[in-house]
């Protein structure tokens, strides 16, 4: 009988944990189950060989797979069920363990037991990544929802139940998916843009409408590859906004709401610097010139709004703006 793909990816999860946790094997051998036939050959080896997507498609491309005998070196090569896998994998391949951290400070606004809403804090890193190991909200979720620990596996080994993120200096509401069949669902629902995103943001000088819409492709910028830039080559980007409020000194700028309908790596920071506007405190694309004392990017995660995978039950949840955030508007006149 061939189990619904949540069902196997649960399954598969507490595999690879006590796998993990008995030996290291240097060549993995497995076929590809039907819940992943058809899949990318890195995803397959991502979530067979319990290594990151960014790992599964160096094997891949270094010749460490083979597909039936055979070594393939498209990571995007395409396997069917069936097809016996060997996974030639070093030890210094398994990536580093993640451990819970209870001093991770988040605010929960809602919770069940497939999912919960979270007010990220700013400054606070959502993953582990580059520089940044410990600490993060990943940390902090999973001291809160152990069994989140069972979603760390292949690709998504370092953001467990994180189905969609906000930057380190941006604010707000996130959902965390608490089981294997949230994630796969929540997922899904954010790539049909079946999530509603809505956000707060101040930029500086004045909007030339009172709303717009931003549709530009995004990719990595040419000049520098830390940074993301409006790119004919990038992904589709749609960025919708609403001016609430005008302001003129000490400078001219516009507080906005923004509608994500893509969601792409500093969408909202990227758009609105490409048409003039940047977001107030942002160093990275413009926004820290000027007169306003804005601490950080003035960007905030303020609206969710979603069904419930599971239940179907409409969901929707607000955020008010923090204080940091707060205290710069009334600066402003």
């Amino acid at each position: 009988m061939r189990l619904p793909r949540s069902a196997f990816v649960a399954k598969r999860c507490a595999q690879v944990v006590r796998l993990r946790e008995t030996t290291k094997p240097l060549i993995v051998h497995d076929t590809v189950p039907d819940a992943l036939g058809g899949e990318r050959l890195d995803r397959v080896v991502a979530f067979i060989a319990g290594v990151t997507r960014s790992v599964a498609q160096s094997l891949v491309t270094d010749g460490a797979v083979q597909v039936a005998g055979v070594v393939v070196r498209a990571k995007t090569a395409k396997v069917a069920s069936g097809d016996l896998l060997s996974i030639d994998r070093p030890d210094d391949a398994l990536p580093t363990p993640l451990i819970a951290d209870p001093t991770v400070e988040f605010m929960v606004i809602y919770e069940d037991e497939h999912l919960a809403v979270i007010d990220k804090p700013a400054g606070l890193v959502v993953h582990p990544g580059s520089g940044h190991q410990s600490g993060t909200l990943v940390h902090g979720i999973l001291a809160r929802y152990p069994e989140v620990a069972a979603l760390a596996v292949g690709d998504r080994h370092e953001r467990p139940g994180i189905v969609h993120r906000l930057d380190r200096g941006t604010s707000g509401l996130m959902i965390v998916a608490r089981t294997a069949q949230a994630q796969g669902a929540l997922t899904s629902m954010l790539a049909r843009r079946d999530v509603s995103r809505r956000y707060l943001a101040l930029v500086r000088g004045t909007t030339a409408s009172d709303s717009g819409l931003v549709d530009a492709p995004i990719g990595r910028s040419e000049h520098d590859p830390t940074k993301m830039a409006v790119n004919v080559h990038g992904r589709e980007a749609r960025t919708g906004y609403r001016v609430l409020q005008r302001f003129e000194f000490p400078e001219p700028a516009t507080f906005v709401e923004c509608t994500l309908e893509t969601g792409r790596t500093h969408q909202i920071r990227v758009h609105l610097a490409a048409i003039g506007h940047a977001v107030s405190g942002d160093p990275r694309y413009g926004g820290k010139r000027g007169t306003i004392p804005s601490p950080r990017p003035f960007l905030h995660a303020y609206r969710l709004a979603f069904v419930h995978p599971v239940t179907d039950e409409a969901m929707e949840f607000s955020s008010e703006l923090p204080p940091d955030l707060a205290h710069v508007l009334s600066l402003l006149s």
